[in-house]
């Protein structure tokens, strides 16, 4: 079998519609179609299924883009084997991130990277809901994704997960609010306010459903937004109050002060998500790395501890 035609088969099997692979692909659909129909007779039995107006892969079919996803693995081993014998971490490498992971790691790791004789770094805004980054891995080499104590993890997945850190996740109020003096809040402090909130389905909406649990109340969500300036904002001015990411949050010089809250696990996890062939390039590996170790700096500084583990090897899933 040919492995282009392979490759395409997994590509539909990621994307889920001819018309996706051929944009993908920069292909027309019908020439997608023809190389699968091609595979198809190699293969000897249905690959695909009509469903509607699109198309499904049947068992076998799944079982065989499967099986393209290990040859790309190997494919792209082998060639990491070369380019470390080289020591030629070259090429481009794609990386979508949410807006804070940005403002957080990126800066720092471009950088670094700059000192890397033939690698470039490409970078893209993504923010989406949380069952939307594994998505992501279609179009770009690493996405940056997080999630939140409880919510669905991405294993089983197939993809490789690179734990990067936890942040803890802080109560945002107005300079002057009436609790701003309360060192640490619990929930019942907080049943009465209006809140700032995040779209439904966004991992942070998680949390504002524990704190409902926990205290049998429902919270007052005046206002959804996905920006956490805009929600500085709101929160500045006294419309709500709000949870953010504390190693990005603001202070009294943008109107607000943070307090962290007990009672609910209030923290995210931060994970670089990759295909598992695009996990093998030297290049991508070489840029997943420098993220973990901006990661493991960045989490020593906000929140260290008397004997830190030095940085050794990236711990993949």
């Amino acid at each position: 079998m040919d492995v282009r035609r392979l490759d395409l088969l997994r590509e539909l099997a990621d994307r889920g519609s001819i018309a996706a692979v051929a944009a993908a692909t920069h292909r027309t659909p019908s020439a997608v179609s023809q190389q699968l129909k091609v595979l198809e007779r190699e293969a000897g039995v249905p690959l695909t299924e009509r469903s509607g107006r699109g198309i499904l892969l049947t068992d076998a079919g799944r079982a065989l883009a499967r099986s393209a996803t290990d040859i790309a693995v190997a494919i792209e081993r082998a060639g990491a084997v070369w380019d470390e014998y080289r020591n030629d971490a070259t090429g481009t490498v794609s990386v979508a991130t949410f807006p804070t992971a940005g403002q957080m790691l990126l800066p720092k790791v471009l950088a670094s990277l700059r000192s890397t004789p033939g690698l470039d770094v490409t970078m893209a805004d993504r923010d989406p809901e949380t069952e939307d980054f594994p998505a992501l891995t279609t179009d770009f080499d690493i996405v940056l994704a997080h999630s939140v104590p409880g919510g669905r993890s991405w294993s089983g997945r197939g993809l490789r997960n690179l734990y990067l850190l936890s942040e803890p996740l802080d109560i945002a109020l107005p300079v002057g609010h009436r609790l701003a003096g309360v060192s640490v809040l619990t929930p019942e402090h907080l049943i009465d306010e209006p809140w700032i909130g995040v779209p439904e389905g966004y991992p942070f909406d998680r949390l504002l459903h524990e704190i409902e649990a926990v205290t049998g109340a429902s919270l007052d969500v005046v206002q959804r937004v996905t920006s956490s300036r805009i929600t500085e904002a709101l929160v500045a001015a006294g419309i709500g109050i709000s949870m953010i990411p504390r190693y990005t949050a603001s202070g009294p010089e943008r109107g607000i002060v943070t307090r962290p809250l007990t009672g609910v696990d209030m923290s995210r996890h931060i994970v670089a998500l990759m295909r598992p062939d695009k996990a093998e390039r030297l290049a991508v590996r070489t840029v997943a790395e420098a993220l973990q170790r901006e990661a493991t700096a960045l989490q020593q500084t906000h929140d260290p501890v008397d004997d830190p583990a030095p940085f050794t090897s990236p711990r993949w899933t």
